[in-house]
């Protein structure tokens, strides 16, 4: 089976999805980029009952080369953010709460707590197109700019990463402060993080523990 290390990341992480609420059911996707091939999870399967088989490798164009399920219906939009960028091998798109209803407001999350932070200088919102459209991965990279996540205006997030750790983690840390700034915007205007506090938390993040590759469960396995 080729790229075993990576499907088994995409089944791995894709269980900690699930396991922290940011998605639900067969919702949201994830992939892994290894030099040109992808691992992408598949269309329509359950992530508690995923195995790394399940996980279906394509080229860059999005041919098939390993697996015999249909790839998840948001291939393009993957393929679409490692075309756009080389600092990419992650992605990461989820269907949490609280960055959705952020989407459907198609409101950007400024930095107002440091973990936003950990995504760039803001979280941007791309506007909105039909799920599974080039539209809707032109979007997403006309959006992204720079930035590590972007929320889909009245759909969802992604996040991407060096890792899928990272891109996880990010959509953790986005989903958290999506909720705080709701409910601190129910109370009133939260204060903003200017250019000098961003820059020190984002030299501070450096030392935060954050990238760091370190699930026992990966240990041993080959690309």
């Amino acid at each position: 089976m080729i790229l075993e290390k990576a499907r088994y990341e995409v089944v791995l992480f894709g269980k900690k999805l699930i396991d922290k609420g940011l998605v639900a059911g067969t919702g949201g996707n994830l992939s892994l980029r290894v030099g040109d091939l992808v691992a992408v999870s598949p269309s329509g399967v359950e992530y508690e009952t995923m195995v790394p088989e399940d996980v279906v490798v394509t080229d860059m164009n999005g041919k098939t080369v390993e697996g015999c399920l249909k790839p998840s219906s948001e291939t393009p939009l993957h393929l679409a953010l490692y075309s756009s960028r080389g600092d990419i091998s992650a992605v990461v798109h989820t269907h949490s709460t609280y960055a959705c209803v952020m989407a459907c407001l198609g409101w950007e999350l400024p930095v107002f707590h440091y973990l936003v932070a950990l995504a760039g200088k803001k979280v941007p919102v791309a506007p909105y197109a039909c799920f599974g459209t080039s539209a809707l991965a032109g979007n997403v990279v006309a959006s992204i700019g720079e930035e590590k996540a972007v929320l889909m205006e009245n759909h969802g997030l992604v996040t991407v990463g060096g890792s899928l750790r990272e891109a996880f983690m990010l959509a953790e840390a986005v989903e958290f402060a999506s909720k705080v700034f709701a409910h601190a915007r129910s109370l009133g205007s939260p204060r903003l993080l200017d250019g000098e506090e961003i820059g020190e938390v984002v030299n501070a993040l450096q030392h935060y523990g954050f990238y760091g590759e370190n699930d026992d469960d990966l240990k041993g396995l080959k690309e």
